[in-house]
């Protein structure tokens, strides 16, 4: 008899976990499925679960093409299934031809002298009109399908669990345009909260992912919330106040500075977070007493604490009462702060360097 052996989260089962099952069985006289338990799918997903283990159990048990079920034997993010395989090894394992660790899969294959057989990732009907995948399913009940991504004005640092500071806050705010999987109008690497967008358009545990990092909570945080948020500095996200942000409409602009960057790489740079404490303080007053000038001095603030760290002097714009690099800085889009719709209109004009924003708060449905 010749054993077929297959492994994944399978966590939601759509028609292309089943058209791979018949595939892979067709390859021997016996298939073996192994899911990734609760446990596993967490280290390798980020998320719980959509399904209980004991229900995924029965229904991958049921399907014609399955011999056998098993859920994770080891608490590994991809090689969950090496009990399994001392107790029981198979002939032949079967991955799909997108797999992500196929190389390393290879190389245990080879050790154990299991064959491994590729297959090629397939509609169960040419008639399908779109492919469908566990993400989209998931998107589709979170109605995840578009996202706003983030500016800071103050505290930016402070949200990193090691650097947090007892007494200090982050504000930040939401803006748009939006982006989506397939419509991603910014620059990558720019200090908008990318990352965390991207995990959370792929329904994954967004936090979780960008403390994974090494760096801060504040972006999948205020891009969950969105509108213009007063966070405390910790371990973890904590809304101090939230505000409608109507009143920034049209009085902020961003700059590309022609350089990506890259958060994790600067984390353990030398920094003033005392200056840094101070623009978060002073951009927690100007949001609660809704003063743009007040504001534009927080900005002010945390730029001469970027210029302390070493970054270069952005350029200076006409009208402009603040402006700062947003993220980690080094690079990435630069904030611009107006008093009102004409100056920044008047700024942007002709420039191609520049882009419009506006803030953004997610309309709560009665």
């Amino acid at each position: 008899m010749k054993k077929v052996f297959v492994s994944g989260c399978y966590d939601i089962l759509h028609a292309g976990h089943i058209q791979f099952f018949e595939d892979a069985r067709a390859l021997g006289d016996h298939l073996t499925v192994c899911f990734a338990s609760a446990p596993v799918l967490a280290l390798a997903k980020k998320r719980a679960p959509a399904i209980p283990d004991d229900h995924k159990m029965v229904l991958i048990g049921s399907l014609k093409c399955v011999d056998r079920v098993i859920s994770s034997s080891d608490l590994d993010p991809i090689f969950d299934f090496l009990g399994h395989w001392n107790r029981d090894l198979p002939d032949i394992l079967a991955v799909t031809e997108d797999d992500p660790n196929l190389e390393i899969k290879r190389k245990l294959c080879a050790k154990k002298n299991v064959a491994l057989e590729i297959l090629p990732k397939r509609p169960p009907q040419k008639s399908f009109s779109s492919d469908v995948s566990t993400t989209s399913i998931l998107a589709t009940i979170k109605n995840v399908k578009e996202v706003p991504l983030r500016i800071d004005f103050g505290g930016g640092w402070l949200d990193v669990p090691r650097l947090s500071k007892k007494g200090a806050f982050i504000v930040n705010c939401t803006i748009t345009p939006k982006v989506s999987l397939t419509n991603w109008s910014y620059q990558k690497k720019s200090g908008l909260g990318g990352s965390a967008a991207y995990a959370i358009l792929k329904v994954k545990d967004s936090v979780e992912s960008e403390l994974d990092l090494g760096v801060g909570w504040q972006d999948p945080a205020v891009i969950l919330e969105t509108g213009l948020c007063v966070w405390r500095s910790g371990k973890r996200p904590i809304l101090e106040a939230k505000y409608n942000p109507d009143w920034l409409e049209g009085k902020m602009l961003i700059l590309w500075t022609g350089l990506d960057h890259d958060t994790p790489d600067i984390v353990k740079a030398k920094r003033d977070y005392n200056l840094i404490k101070k623009a978060g303080e002073m951009a927690k007053m100007a949001v609660e007493e809704r003063d743009i000038k007040k504001l534009g001095k927080a900005i002010l603030i945390s730029y001469k604490a970027q210029l302390g760290e070493g970054m270069k002097k952005l350029p200076a714009m006409s009208g402009s009462i603040g402006h700062k690099y947003l993220g980690g800085g080094h690079g990435g889009y630069a904030l611009y702060l107006f008093a009102d719709p004409k100056s920044r209109d008047k700024a942007a004009k002709g420039r191609k360097d520049v882009k419009l924003i506006e803030p953004y708060i997610k309309e709560v449905l009665s």
